[in-house]
């Protein structure tokens, strides 16, 4: 299963059984049914009877406590009902049996369900500090049509170090996406020390390097004060894309991170920095000279921003997904409807299972009637 987060909705995965969810909580009961035919059907001498505890031990994972005394009562009346089929079948001693194993089960019922509440109780404040973090970008800034893809590589991750953003500007619209280096929390406070950095600066700032620079402190801030706790320095890859306000181009950024991919006239063009730009909180070791490239985006033009976790996709063979292939193959397709199939194409090239968190912002110019030019 993986977490999903799309522009405008939240989607996640919380069907324990899948399909089969009504059989397997049924199965105690089937178990009940199953092992009282077989004792009424079967010679004394095998004593299918003295597996009846095994029921009500079965309802504790998955049955409230009063079902699960109720299946433990109905265990003992079948026992009595076999005494008086069968003689000497030891119904003392299953009969305390099942009424032990009965009791210790409606505890085990009544601390899981007090487990599973304070699991849904951190899943909420999970979920809600997710929509800050990654909060849903507006499905058109402008003339530009925006959609948001995040995929967390584990089952139970609801916030990852991987970012995205977009902000509607004096300056043009201006989009981040970037990759934390690292895992676990202190990716996120990091992430969101970025994140917050934008927000806040890329309405004042009048070019992309003042904004990186504003990141840049941020984190080196942040890192600064984290260090002591958890010992690891903190870097993130970035690329901030700019459209000015009809202009016909786009100003891209790019400190470290994954070149963005422009579909222009139906070709997939990969945005590569002639000049390579210095990854945020690296500039004390490498310098802080940022690098703006400009190319043309124009009417029908498609642009995916996105981090190395698609890219090191892999399938069985150890091969990495082609994206600039595969976005060749999608060049007509609206933003959402491309993350959705690259939603589906990342799971089924790596048979499910993701090693990497994924983010992906995809976005297409629809100029308004009797322009010819985008935002």
């Amino acid at each position: 299963m993986h977490y999903v987060i799309r522009t405008g909705w939240l989607r996640g995965r919380n069907r324990p059984y899948g399909g089969r969810q009504q059989a397997v909580l049924l199965s105690p009961l089937m178990v009940t049914i199953l092992i009282a035919g077989l004792a009424f059907s079967t010679p004394r001498e095998i004593a299918f009877s003295r597996l009846l505890p095994a029921a009500p031990a079965l309802a504790a994972a998955m049955w409230p406590v009063l079902p699960t005394v109720l299946l433990g009562a109905f265990c003992l009346l079948i026992m009595i009902g076999l005494s008086f089929v069968y003689a000497d079948l030891g119904t003392p001693y299953t009969a305390a049996a099942i009424i032990a194993v009965t009791l210790a089960a409606a505890y085990a019922s009544h601390l899981r369900l007090q487990r599973e509440e304070t699991l849904f109780q951190v899943r909420l404040v999970a979920d809600a500090a997710q929509k800050v973090l990654l909060r849903p970008l507006p499905f058109r800034m402008q003339d530009l049509e925006i959609e948001a893809l995040y995929l967390a590589a584990q089952e139970q991750a609801r916030i990852g170090g991987d970012f995205y953003e977009a902000a509607d500007t004096p300056y043009g619209v201006r989009l981040l996406i970037g990759d934390v280096r690292g895992k676990g929390l202190s990716a996120v406070g990091a992430a969101a020390a970025v994140i917050n950095s934008f927000r806040e600066n890329a309405y004042d700032q009048p070019d992309l390097r003042s904004i990186i620079h504003r990141l840049e402190m941020s984190i080196a801030r942040y890192s600064a004060g984290s260090v002591a706790r958890d010992r690891l320095e903190h870097f993130a890859t970035a690329l901030i894309a700019e459209i000015p306000y009809g202009s016909g181009q786009v100003r891209v950024l790019n400190c470290g991170h994954p070149p963005l991919l422009l579909v222009r006239r139906g070709k997939v063009h990969v945005v590569e920095p002639t000049t390579a730009s210095t990854p945020l909180n690296l500039a004390t070791l490498l310098g802080d000279d940022y690098y703006v490239e400009t190319v043309p985006f124009g009417p029908g033009d498609h642009m995916l921003l996105y981090t190395d976790g698609v890219t090191e996709t892999r399938d069985r063979a150890g091969e990495f997904f082609p994206l600039a292939d595969w976005m060749g193959r999608h060049t007509t397709a609206p933003p959402r409807e491309l993350l959705g199939r690259l939603h589906r194409d990342l799971l089924h090239y790596s048979s499910g299972r993701l090693d990497d968190d994924i983010a992906a912002v995809a976005v297409r110019c629809r100029p308004a009637p009797g322009e010819d030019h985008c935002a």
